[in-house]
């Protein structure tokens, strides 16, 4: 669902931009809150893997493709605050580096798929697993109704902008009835893929998993015939658990990342994703623009004056995944050291 540039005019751009950009500088305000010493380079791995995910569309109807958004993975995983961070860094490598979404557009994207499907994907998350029994299970089944649910609802919220300012005349109900049907669609195969992902982490580092925390039920003992409430480890209990490090799950995630964009990519579905379907069918990409970077050695997901295509797709994703790990751990590091050296009152 990237936008291109020309979609939406400029003066709403523009206004999309201050929005995102005040979106990121409350995130990295609240992302001090979300990062440790421990969580700071695995949301660099998120984003890197996110990045990773994206490059895999799937075919979802005739003719048309959807990929992962990654905004409820990356809330679930990392927290929300340091959710939308990591969905602004992949933006912005993908559209500096490999000419994916418009510059202009930056700000619709990042609101739309950063701010909107964290912000739903998060709130529905919390709201079912508090509902729901406190298992790892519930978690699963929380992230995919929450994956689910945030996609259809960032297609509405461009539907929305595009009615504001889109640059064609195409009638905003054909719009909104498409984008919104293709989407539920994706929205299945982003839900499958949050629930395996979360799934997975949660079963060899729950301890690591923001939105799992705390939902695991108390251990119970049997005394007298009853079941009743084990009593609380002590605290120098938790001590190991907690002093684990992450570096098995963090080399297993960049290998993982590594091999999906380095060559399951390359069989990757190649027809147009839901946006860039229903921008075809209705008219909405009347007015499309070139891209700022379409000249960089990058563009289009290959290396320049590289003829094998399976060559230039692995050698281009895994060039994405080592400059988007790199430069989401710096940021995140950055945020996490000025927790360290903030003050009680600013932390």
């Amino acid at each position: 669902m990237h936008v291109p540039d020309g979609f939406i005019n400029a003066p709403v751009s523009a206004a999309a931009g201050v929005v995102a950009a005040g979106a990121v500088a409350v995130s990295l305000r609240g992302a001090r809150k979300e990062l440790d010493e421990r969580t700071a380079p695995l949301a660099g791995l998120v984003a890197a893997f996110i990045f990773a995910v994206q490059m895999l569309n799937f075919p979802v109807a005739a003719g048309t493709s959807g990929h992962l958004l990654g905004g409820a993975l990356a809330a679930i995983l990392v927290g929300p605050y340091t959710g939308v961070l990591c969905i602004a860094v992949v933006l912005l490598m993908q559209g500096v580096l490999f000419a994916d979404g418009g510059l202009t557009a930056l700000g619709v994207n990042v609101s739309v798929m950063g701010v909107v499907t964290v912000v739903v994907a998060y709130a529905l998350f919390r709201g079912l697993v508090l509902l729901l029994p406190r298992t790892r299970r519930s978690a699963a089944v929380a992230a995919f109704v929450a994956a689910l649910v945030s996609v259809p609802a960032a297609a509405a919220a461009f539907t929305a902008i595009y009615a504001i300012g889109g640059t064609t005349d195409v009638p905003l109900g054909k719009v909104l009835t498409a984008m919104v049907g293709v989407h539920v669609l994706i929205g299945i195969g982003e839900a499958v893929i949050t629930m395996l992902t979360v799934g997975a982490v949660i079963a060899v580092r729950p301890d690591l998993v923001y939105g799992a925390r705390g939902l695991t039920a108390p251990l119970k003992l049997r005394v007298d015939g009853e079941l009743v409430d084990a009593a609380p480890a002590a605290a120098p209990a938790a001590v190991p658990v907690a002093a684990r490090s992450p570096k098995k799950l963090w080399i297993g995630g960049v290998v993982t990342a590594l091999v999906l964009a380095g060559f399951v990519s390359f069989y990757a579905s190649a027809s147009p994703d839901g946006l860039e379907k229903v921008a075809a069918d209705k008219g909405i990409d009347a007015k499309v623009q070139p891209h700022a970077a379409a000249d960089s050695p990058l563009a289009d997901y290959g290396v320049k004056d590289v003829s094998n295509a399976r060559l230039s797709g692995g050698l281009a994703g895994v060039i994405g995944v080592g400059a988007t790990l790199a430069v989401g751990t710096g940021a995140f590091w950055v945020v996490r050291r000025r927790k360290t050296s903030a003050t009680p009152l600013e932390a």
